[in-house]
């Protein structure tokens, strides 16, 4: 069955806010963007925050961002309804010293982030993207656009190559991107030029490698959509939709309609930006303080506050049975997924499942459920964190897609927007 327009008109929006998300910088900057267009006002966190009621609020901690809703008619005690995603993707970050090369090749020193699939960043356009701490205090975002590529050793040269592959993390999986001498380059001169900045200016720099080409949908019906980033940038991109359409005006939700986008899923979320860091707590403190709350009905707040904690699963593989469930085998354009882990990888349990179910009921979403095989254990996501920082009742859910952790990931274009209209039932409370 061909997919509904407004299914399609969703995808091509992810398209671009993929593009304009090269880096976690980039998607923090995105999602404060679009929803300043919609009318949220930005903060800053050293600024004193106005009063809460009523109001529509962004705040950005480096590659993280937070907004929230709070309805006109909000008291001390009304509870948050908190759409939780990432912002971070696995591939490469550059090295300190990181402009390099051999014999008249120009390459660029990277270390690996995360657990990417490093075969699948073979032979496509690369982009260098991320922020640059300056000499006079501003940090400005830096995106060079294609510049990278790492090539494939040809298979006359590789006569296993078919047959047993891997790359060596060190000596190749250094991108190429010019020809001369090392000492005669600079590859800092690229990204500050694409930032408009003096390199000499450059004082720190966080960049990482992403992949150039833009999303796409594809296939019968249009079933799918291929991109970069899709973990987690269509949780971040499904939030931010939802959020900015059901508080594009007065918002009379019965709980505060909260986005938190964290940075360094991928690393194991222990960092200032990310989900077992403070970002969420501090932010929830000051819209509670922004109510009138005292510490007492701070806490009741938060024991009737709610977390969808939502990241991408793994849709069943055709090509690879065996290393799902026997049973429960979600695929793409079916639905949402609900996550479940006996050993608390995901924080969903009997509850939240049946909330889960309810807001795609209201939402007139299918959904499906997620387990991994006994003997190929699952990951984990901010959900169990977030649980056990705060000890808000949380949900794992997301959306299935193949090629987990690849430079290019393949999702339902379906399933991308039932996920933004299931986030609205729940915003909506």
């Amino acid at each position: 069955m061909p997919v509904s327009p407004a299914a399609l008109a969703h995808a091509e929006d992810l398209a671009d806010f993929v593009a304009a998300s090269p880096s976690s910088y980039h998607a923090a900057h995105e999602v404060a963007r679009r929803l300043e267009s919609a009318g949220f006002t930005r903060l800053d966190e050293t600024d004193e925050w106005p009063a809460q009621p009523g109001g529509r609020f962004v705040v950005v901690r480096d590659g993280a961002a937070i907004a929230w809703a709070v309805p006109a008619d909000a008291t001390a005690t009304t509870p948050a309804h908190i759409f939780g995603a990432h912002t971070d993707s696995p591939g490469f970050k550059l090295k300190p010293r990181p402009t390099t090369g051999v014999k008249g090749w120009l390459q660029a020193a990277v270390e690996v982030y995360g657990g990417p699939l490093l075969n699948s960043w073979l032979d496509r356009e690369l982009r260098l993207a991320g922020r640059l701490a300056l000499a006079d205090g501003r940090v400005v975002l830096a995106d060079t656009g294609p510049l990278l590529r790492l090539p494939q050793l040809a298979v006359h040269l590789d006569r296993s190559a078919n047959t047993s592959f891997s790359l060596d993390k060190q000596t190749e999986t250094q991108p190429v991107w010019g020809l001369g001498e090392a000492g005669d380059a600079d590859l800092l001169a690229e990204l500050a030029a694409s930032a408009d900045v003096d390199p000499a200016d450059i004082r720190g720099f966080d960049a990482v490698v992403a992949d150039a080409a833009r999303g796409a949908v594809f296939g019968k019906d249009d079933a799918f959509f291929a991109s970069g980033r899709l973990d987690d940038l269509a949780s971040v991109h499904a939030g931010v939709v939802a959020l900015a359409e059901i508080a594009s005006d007065t918002f009379a939700g019965d709980a505060v309609a909260v986005l938190a986008a964290f940075d360094h899923e991928e690393l194991g979320s222990a960092s200032r930006s990310g989900a077992a860091g403070p970002f969420l707590e501090d932010v929830l403190a000051r819209i509670q303080a922004g109510l009138g709350a005292d510490a007492v009905q701070a806490r009741r707040a938060i024991a009737a506050s709610w977390c969808l904690s939502s990241d991408v699963g793994h849709s069943l593989h055709p090509n690879y049975i065996g290393k799902h469930d026997p049973v429960v085998q979600p695929v793409l354009g079916s639905g949402p997924i609900l996550k479940i882990n006996a050993n608390q990888r995901y924080a969903t349990d009997a509850v939240g499942a049946a909330s889960w179910n309810a807001w795609c009921e209201s939402a007139g979403v299918a959904s499906q459920e997620f387990v991994s095989n006994n003997d190929v254990p699952c990951g984990s996501t901010i959900g169990p964190i977030t649980a056990t920082r705060l000890g808000i009742r949380t949900v794992d859910v997301g959306i299935p897609i193949l090629s987990m952790h690849s430079a290019r990931e393949l999702a339902g274009v379906s399933d991308l927007h039932d996920l933004a209209a299931v986030a609205r039932t729940f915003f909506s409370a």
